[in-house]
């Protein structure tokens, strides 16, 4: 896995080091759409996209919530938005290949 993006702020990077450290993903992104939202100066609308095995098995809906579970505090006091993508290796391979 790459280190943190340097494009990427505080929040961002703190996302990125959770999800990181809890999913041991092999492909993740952090993606700040602040900007789309008419709100370019902060990160409160947020897009993740995480593929991990640790997914295997598991239904979209408890993918997400263990995402969010995850990034509990940060949705509590800075994300007002968060976009979720979870894919399994082989769901992202599958995906990128078409």
């Amino acid at each position: 896995m790459e280190s943190v993006p340097e494009k990427l702020g505080p929040l961002g990077r703190t996302a990125w080091e959770k999800l990181s450290k809890t999913f041991s993903p092999s492909h993740l992104e952090v993606i700040n759409e602040s900007a789309a939202h008419g709100s370019p100066n902060s990160e409160a609308y947020m897009k993740v996209i995480v593929v991990s095995n640790a997914f295997q098995g598991l239904m979209t809906l408890k993918r997400h919530r263990a995402v969010q579970d995850c990034l509990k505090e940060e949705m509590v006091s800075a994300i007002h938005a968060l976009t979720i993508v979870t894919k399994t290796d082989e769901e992202w391979a599958k995906q990128n290949q078409q």
